[in-house]
């Protein structure tokens, strides 16, 4: 792991195959570790570079003030296109999960010279609030288990575990793994002050940010080749958003996770990877 200064800031990366393979650039959402290590290997595996890094204020990245961020959406679509840039692979494959793949959306309608091809994962095509009437919110009987989950003491890295897989287990992902990753983003987050650790497990920036103007109007605009990966069972961004999309960027396809929600499991690494490196 190491750091890249673009944009004024440092973002933290971690990279797996050859430095001179074709790079394939995984925005994490919000740290890094949202990708599978085993998902990175795959890639490197399939001869591509695959490098993942966290956003603003998360994991090895610039943390300034997650409860107050000083950048919008578009910021960080900044970052990701001055990163594939700085790390001098030429076009780079872009992708996404989560927020990220908002994130993911606008930097290649903004910078669309930066990309070649394009993965969305589990996202949608609406900033972070009230979703479009056409589209699935989140399903209020999960939101509602989640929320009423109390929050845990932040500074406790056995506490925030728990927690996570409580989340975990109600949103219908893996608990075990879910919390053994919390551990993993809990050490790598600079510091134990509460609103860092909860900004690094929860993403909670997200819903501080300026995400204007809309975007999902511009995405007949995006050209590259386009995966857009779902899980069925979804309750976060339910699949009828991952199917929006995949209609509305031309000849994107669509591959469905039929046991998935809203992380990628053990059992899809190998489908997903192929799916992605079939774009090129």
């Amino acid at each position: 792991m190491t750091t890249v200064n673009v944009n004024e800031i440092a973002l933290g990366i971690e990279s797996f195959g050859d430095e001179d393979a074709p790079l394939v650039l995984l925005v994490g959402g919000t740290t890094m570790l949202s990708w599978p290590d085993a998902l990175c290997e795959r890639l490197a595996a399939g001869g591509r570079r695959a490098v993942r890094y966290d956003l603003r204020d998360s994991g090895q990245s610039t943390t300034t003030d997650p409860e107050a961020p000083a950048y919008t959406l578009r910021g960080l679509a900044a970052d990701a296109a001055a990163l594939a840039d700085a790390l001098g692979s030429g076009s780079a494959h872009l992708a996404g999960i989560g927020v990220g793949g908002m994130v993911a959306q606008v930097a290649v309608l903004d910078h669309p010279g930066a990309f070649s091809a394009l993965t969305l994962v589990g996202t949608r095509a609406v900033a972070p609030g009230p979703s479009d009437d056409d589209l699935p919110d989140h399903d209020q009987a999960t939101m509602s288990r989640l929320f009423a989950h109390p929050m845990p003491d932040w500074t406790d890295r056995e506490a925030v575990a728990a927690f996570a897989s409580a989340g975990a287990e109600i949103l219908g992902n893996d608990p075990v793994a879910a919390g053994a990753i919390a551990k993993r983003v809990w050490d790598r987050t600079p510091g134990t002050a509460p609103p860092v650790q909860m900004a690094n497990q929860l993403g909670m920036v997200f819903s501080r940010l300026d995400c204007g103007p809309r975007w999902r109007e511009r995405l007949p605009e995006i050209e590259i080749p386009t995966l857009v990966v779902h899980g069925r069972r979804d309750p976060f961004f339910p699949l009828g958003n991952g199917e929006a999309i995949a209609r509305e960027i031309p000849g994107a396809r669509l591959l469905v996770l039929q046991e998935a929600s809203t992380a990628i499991p053990d059992a899809a690494v190998g489908e997903v990877a192929e799916a992605m490196l079939a774009l090129g």
